[in-house]
């Protein structure tokens, strides 16, 4: 069974190699000549941990080409990863999917036999089984059914650890036109896990609901565990992590995604949110508990700089640990240290941040006002209150050392509580988010 992947960006590019590397024959399609010419060479197009490891595995089983009619005529079946971006209401956009449909039903019309198409980005409930469905069909020359198949198959990955979330996923969905369609893509899925994930297979309507009411629900949780944190800020003796680990001892409510910090971020969980609020809006159903969900978000950088804020003290220069969205990317889309310079800058203030991956990014998007640091030892030394905004394990392995201050003591304030607080606490003053509610109450209502 040869397969095609329309788009070899950080999705498609890990979902080829994943393939690849398990034994199927898989050509990559992009419009871009570098992704194409990387895979080509045997190099990872994107940064992505153990991508790279994956496309070395595959032992030639995986190229690439712009020519994404021929790949898909060379083809049994077609994943297609491409971007699907916010539009002015928050839903999303089929534009990107619809040229690709039109590609792959291009590449079907000069084949005969059956061959099935994945839709694996993410859509609106409806776009699969209306738009899509149309576009493929026209160019196609045929209908879905006998010899044609059309799935909905969405990711729930997270980058940093996309490879790690394709081999070992919690869930495999599928909305499917059929049986024959979602069977052949079980079967595809099952020669590619490393363990034995939950199937979960439906219509197209029902799979795309899930896919953005499974991000909604986690986000939902992110921001309850964060208003935990912002009451326990304020409560004399409260520790958000104490609460949150025995609220989620609960097996009704569990731990996952329940730790009171700052806000989320990244390329999907805040999007997927908004375009569930304008999906209920559109229904006429309410949007209420999203719309909070999306508020409480917002309010978390507030709430970081209210407490930085209030123990500058005449400091001339902040320190951020931390800037992409996540740790183990560089990508800083909605990312809250990059937002917390931005607000830091606003008021006049100097900053000097690090980040393992992502300072060239962040550095471009605040045009050159952030001041780079080597290290994060040099970030900590430079800077007068220093702050912890993405949990690189890194971070949580400085030497208290670092932190020694020889004029006074530095403030240090640990948004996810990761450095070694009984050790840097004997040379700075630490403060971590969500605990020491004492000390923290006049921060965090600045």
């Amino acid at each position: 069974m040869k397969l095609s992947v329309i788009g070899l960006g950080k999705l498609g590019s890990p979902l080829a190699a994943v393939f690849a590397s398990k034994g199927f024959d898989v050509v990559g399609v992009d419009v871009n000549t570098a992704f194409v010419d990387a895979i080509n060479s045997g190099r990872a197009p994107v940064d992505e941990p153990r991508l790279q490891e994956l496309i070395d595995r595959s032992n030639g089983r995986l190229t690439a080409t712009l020519d994404g009619v021929d790949a898909v005529a060379q083809s049994d079946v077609t994943f297609t990863i491409v971007p699907t971006p916010s539009d002015a209401s928050g839903k999303f956009s089929n534009d990107y999917a619809v040229r690709a449909m039109a590609t792959i039903g291009e590449g079907i019309r000069r084949k005969s036999g059956y061959h099935l198409v994945v839709m694996t980005s993410t859509v609106m409930p409806g776009a699969t089984g209306g738009v899509l469905r149309e576009a493929l069909e026209r160019h196609a020359g045929r209908t879905v059914g006998p010899t044609l198949g059309l799935c909905y198959n969405p990711e729930f990955i997270a980058l940093g650890s996309v490879v790690r979330d394709m081999l070992r996923p919690d869930m495999i969905l599928i909305g499917e036109s059929d049986p024959i369609a979602g069977d052949m893509l079980e079967q595809i899925y099952r020669g590619s896990c490393d363990n034995q994930p939950v199937f979960r297979r439906m219509n197209f309507v029902n799979a795309e609901l899930t896919k953005i009411s499974v991000n909604t629900y986690v986000t939902t949780k992110i921001s309850y565990a964060n208003m935990l944190a912002d009451m326990c800020d304020r409560l004399p003796g409260a520790d958000v992590d104490v609460v949150t680990q025995a609220v989620g001892s609960d097996s009704r409510v569990g731990t996952k995604y329940l730790r009171g910090a700052i806000g989320y971020g990244g390329p999907c969980f805040p999007r997927d949110n908004v375009a569930f609020s304008a999906l209920a809006r559109s229904l006429g159903a309410n949007a209420d508990l999203a719309e909070a969900t999306d508020r409480v978000n917002r309010y978390q950088i507030e709430r970081v700089f209210g407490a930085v804020r209030a123990r500058m003290n005449g400091t001339a220069t902040i320190g951020i640990l931390g800037l992409s969205y996540k740790p183990d990317t560089a990508v800083i889309e909605e990312s809250q240290g990059v937002a917390l310079a931005e607000r830091l800058l606003e008021v006049g203030c100097a900053v000097v941040a690090y980040d393992p991956k992502a300072l060239p990014a962040a550095s471009a998007k605040l045009g050159g006002r952030l001041t780079p640091a080597a290290t994060a030892e040099e970030c900590i030394s430079t800077a007068d209150l220093v702050v912890v905004m993405t949990p690189w394990p890194e971070f949580g392995a400085l030497n208290a050392a670092a932190f020694v201050a020889p004029e006074r003591r530095k403030t240090v304030i640990d948004c996810w509580r990761i450095l070694p607080a009984a050790d840097v606490r004997v040379v700075a003053d630490l403060v971590h988010i969500g605990q020491q509610g004492d000390t923290m109450a006049a921060a965090s209502m600045a």
